[in-house]
């Protein structure tokens, strides 16, 4: 039995998607830039695909940029914003557990004279409220905060850190990657300005994401060309890809309720089982975290030993976000939560999707209960 339990690093496309993405390439392949008709069959389809994403954060069309990812749109947002408004302020504000593409992109504007301020989080993984309220000042440019961890599933007071940043004359910069498709995110109700998201978390291709840009927030361009995306992202738009993300959300805001319903029942007994099987299990995720996503610590047990156990019997897991899995020793994560080496150092990651079922964590509870007693005999 295959289990595939990291959907929170990337899913599985829908098949819908890839027949999408094949359709596009084979058919729909002008340059949507380009006079002739198969260039404004290619525009009339961006557009098509502009206003089905915009409609998924109760936005409007204009108000969506195509980008690479996530990544792409959190350094789009923040050094665009930062560097088009560096009269308005040099403070800016982060906290401490932001996924790599946030705080690498602080440091680097850290480098160029803006004074970066990070919030610690709490035991939950919460941001420090009091700690945010003080650092805000009349400086204070811009906040960016995650919507939800991606490491623990912990899911952020989002309202409440908007209104803080507008009631001092700031803006928040969203990154809501792990929280698109499992929330329904009214945006401008919400108070974000500028918010991220990425295809490849709901079912779709690779390489394609949107930067939500509230009217009336400017920006400058980081990537200079053909003026594409109103001159904020220049280059070629991926139409291919974009229709394969634009297809996803379709599907998976069509069935996103019912979806991330049975995905906390599976979560739930996952956690359940292991707590009633195995001794010393440690949750790391807070109860109210994300439906998807579940840190699990087996103290005794080295974490990367225990994913290459379980990856031998076909159930695929991770260590924390893979895109710091191969740098860090420990979960810087796990580390600002003030969590011992010990829980740090053999905590699994579990995120599920609407693919999984209740027999695929039977397997795995199954495997963990054999498995762990032995490697803790082993290493002791």
């Amino acid at each position: 039995m295959e289990v595939y339990l990291d959907n929170s690093a990337t899913t599985k496309p829908y098949n819908e998607v890839v027949s999408t993405i094949s359709d596009v390439m084979l058919s729909v392949y002008g340059n949507p830039s380009s006079l002739h008709r198969m260039g404004k069959q290619a525009e009339d389809l961006l557009k098509e695909c502009r206003a089905k994403i915009s409609s998924t954060v109760y936005g409007t069309p204009d108000e969506i940029y195509f980008t690479s990812g996530g990544t792409e749109s959190d350094n789009i947002a923040i050094v665009g914003y930062c560097m088009a408004n560096k009269r308005k302020g040099n403070r800016i504000i982060t906290q401490a557990t932001e996924h790599a593409a946030v705080l690498e992109t602080f440091r680097f504007l850290e480098k160029n004279g803006f004074e970066v301020v990070y919030i610690s989080v709490d035991s939950d993984g919460i941001p420090n409220m009091d700690e945010l309220e003080a650092a805000v000042d009349s400086n204070t440019l811009l906040l960016s905060f995650m919507y939800v961890n991606n490491e623990t599933g912990a899911v952020f007071p989002i309202e409440k850190i908007s209104a803080l940043a507008h009631s001092n004359g700031c803006v928040l910069h969203v990154d809501a990657v792990q929280a698109y498709g499992k929330f329904h995110i009214n945006a401008s109700r919400l108070g974000i300005d500028l918010m991220s998201i990425s295809s490849h978390k709901i079912h779709g291709p690779n390489g394609v994401g949107a930067l939500y840009v509230k009217k009336g927030i400017r920006l400058c361009s980081t990537m200079f060309g053909g003026n594409q995306e109103k001159g904020l992202r220049s280059g070629t738009e991926n139409l291919a890809a974009i229709a394969g993300f634009a297809k996803a959300a379709e599907i998976k805001f069509a069935s996103m309720d019912a979806d991330c319903e049975h995905i906390k029942k599976l979560k739930n007994s996952l956690i359940t089982q292991l707590k009633a099987d195995i001794d010393d299990v440690v949750v790391n995720s807070p109860d109210n975290s994300v439906c998807s996503i579940v840190n699990i610590s087996f103290p005794g047990v080295k974490s990367e030993v225990l994913l290459h156990v379980l990856e031998s019997r076909g159930i695929y897991v991770s260590t924390g976000s893979a895109c710091n899995s191969k740098k860090n020793k420990f979960s810087y994560v796990l580390s600002e939560m003030k969590l011992k080496n010990n829980i740090i150092d053999s905590a699994i990651r579990f995120s599920l999707s609407h693919f999984n079922t209740q027999g695929e964590i039977d397997y795995v509870c199954e495997v963990l209960k054999k498995e762990i007693p032995i490697l803790r005999k082993i290493m002791r």
